[in-house]
């Protein structure tokens, strides 16, 4: 019996992906548009796409994260409110730098801002160990205000009086 055998026409994007990039960019320079490995170009085009979406939601999901906890998370905010205000500015700045190289991106940020507050919610839930309830369910700031370099939320002290 025998074993089905792989083809041997591997291409160069698969024997070393760095040299497939090299050479790819080189035959698009001089003009050699039937050398290029099309296929696989277009899939990394794609993929590349995916990945600047994915990563702006990523960023403005970790910018809300730490905007929450500056906001309520009484029990930490005097040892932590220095390096999460650190945090707040690294990521809106990542994010405008982003913005800045693919401004079409702009439509997108705001279309997936109220997913992405909903699911900072819930992870600074589960960090803080505080009830979801603690967040409210519409956004604590506007994409403007979340972005601006110089807004931080106004701190609300969560205490309840406890009856003595």
């Amino acid at each position: 019996m025998q074993t089905p055998t792989k083809p041997e026409t591997q291409t160069l994007y698969d024997q070393d992906y760095y040299l497939w990039i090299k050479t790819t960019i080189n035959q698009l320079r001089t003009g050699q548009f039937s050398a290029v490995d099309l296929e696989n170009l277009l899939e990394e085009l794609e993929t590349l796409g995916r990945s600047q979406k994915r990563t702006i939601q990523n960023l403005l999901i970790n910018l809300i994260e730490y905007l929450l906890k500056l906001k309520y998370w009484d029990q930490e905010r005097e040892r932590n409110q220095g390096h999460w205000k650190g945090e707040i500015r690294k990521f809106r700045t990542q994010i405008k730098d982003y913005l800045q190289d693919s401004p079409s991106l702009k439509p997108y940020i705001l279309e997936i801002f109220d997913e992405c507050y909903q699911e900072a919610r819930k992870l600074v839930s589960d960090s803080s160990q505080l009830s979801l309830d603690t967040f409210p369910l519409i956004p604590i700031g506007s994409l403007e205000q979340i972005l601006d370099e110089d807004w931080f939320p106004e701190y609300r002290c969560n205490h309840h009086n406890k009856a003595d």
